[in-house]
């Protein structure tokens, strides 16, 4: 029989070294992995659906309040309310507030909204606002998620078919499984060069529909802003396809609405108006907002994504000082309401507008107020948008952020 093989003093080093290394290497790969940070607990039972309301409340008192500084409106889906604050992601009771589920990670968020029936969360990573994790709003269990690259503070605006994540210098569209659409704008390493068809741009103000994103931007080179119309899901998503590009002879342009056949612009300046444009961007037409008290205010500031809401009748858009209500079909000039806080949230087949001290209900169709809802606010000074989602029977306000529930 063969004498076992001796091992000499430096092999047992050399062996000792590789396993001390595997063992370093495991754990500094588990203490940087996504699952080593992140904290996700589900819903014992999923939330229970949502029953819409047969009628508008004639009183509201507040029944809880959460902070969500990480959403622009109050999220509503899969039969509960999620707020998004700080790191964590929580699916709420709309009658209680209590929490149903929570998701964290050891990331800050940078924004959140409602798509699919799934939360959409958006975290900042060292690439910009580009760590993305969808969770079913009924249970908060995971489903897609995505990692690209992103600016440092984006704006999401969906359309129940498609999402997109909207940056200053560049903006990405991501289907239902979070598979990227569209990326526009600036990119760093382009797995096809020259494929952008505007460089150097900044984006100012970006709406979409199903058929068509249209954003208002500022290029070298151009006098003003200029209107680009994009397909949200070309060929390859990586060359973008833009149906039609027109100057707007202005600057601080703001893109309201997208039907399938038209686009909304408002045009700021001695006379400020709405412009309404084809699917080539070709102007089709122009109107002033009659009263000056309607128009935004010249200096304010103003989000990527403007604050508005879509009803069966009209999109109802919130100026900084009023809203004004244009057709759903050819966005042409219905109604307005001064003084409004934010677009408003249908109810009931009531339109809610939040008003000073109160929610006014509005008739769509035809502006008319029906009623006055008292509401107190407190000595809330907030200079975004109030605005307003529906959970059944309660209705919900952000302001600035914090989530208020009432009923």
């Amino acid at each position: 029989m063969l004498a076992p093989e001796r091992r000499s003093r430096p092999d047992l080093i050399a062996a000792a070294a590789v396993v001390l290394v595997v063992v370093v290497l495991v754990v500094v790969m588990w203490a940087r992995s996504e699952a080593r940070s992140t904290t996700s607990v589900q819903a014992a039972t999923p939330a229970t659906p949502l029953v819409g309301a047969t009628s508008v409340p004639t009183s509201l008192t507040q029944i809880w309040q959460a902070p969500s500084a990480a959403t622009v409106a109050p999220v509503v889906v899969g039969g509960g309310v999620v707020t998004a604050d700080g790191s964590e992601v929580s699916g709420r009771n709309p009658a209680s507030g209590d929490v149903l589920w929570h998701y964290s990670r050891d990331l800050p968020l940078c924004a959140a909204t409602g798509e699919w029936n799934r939360a959409v969360a958006v975290y900042r990573s060292g690439r910009g606002c580009s760590d993305v994790t969808s969770l079913e709003g009924s249970t908060g269990a995971r489903g897609p998620q995505r990692d690209s690259e992103a600016d440092s503070a984006v704006a999401l605006a969906g359309n129940s078919t498609y999402l997109a994540s909207v940056g200053s210098s560049r903006m990405e569209v991501w289907r239902s499984d979070l598979v990227r659409t569209l990326e526009f704008g600036a990119v760093h390493a382009p797995v096809n060069p020259n494929s952008q068809p505007r460089t150097g741009c900044t984006l100012r103000s970006v709406a979409m529909s199903a058929q068509r994103i249209a954003a208002a931007m500022s290029c070298p080179g151009d006098q003003g802003d200029r209107l680009s119309l994009l397909d949200p899901s070309p060929e390859d998503p990586t060359k973008p396809t833009e149906r039609g590009s027109a100057l707007l002879g202005t600057t601080g342009a703001r893109v309201i609405a997208v039907t399938a056949e038209r686009t909304a612009v408002y045009l700021p300046g001695a006379d400020p108006r709405i412009a309404l444009y084809d699917n080539s961007a070709t102007l089709l037409s122009s109107f002033p907002l009659a009263d000056a008290a309607l128009a935004p205010a010249p200096d304010a500031t103003h989000e990527l994504v403007e604050a508005t809401t879509a009803t069966a009748s009209v999109v109802t858009w919130w100026t900084g000082s009023a809203v004004v209500a244009l057709s759903a079909d050819e966005l042409t000039m219905r109604w307005s309401l001064p003084k409004a806080l934010g677009p408003g949230a249908e109810m009931a087949g009531e339109l809610l507008v939040p008003v000073p001290g109160g929610i006014a209900g509005i008739s769509s169709a035809t502006g008319s107020l029906v009623a006055t809802i008292p509401v107190d606010r407190g000595n809330s000074s907030v200079r975004r948008a109030i605005e307003l989602s529906v959970a059944g029977g309660v209705v919900l306000e952000q302001r600035g952020g914090t989530v208020t529930a009432l009923k």
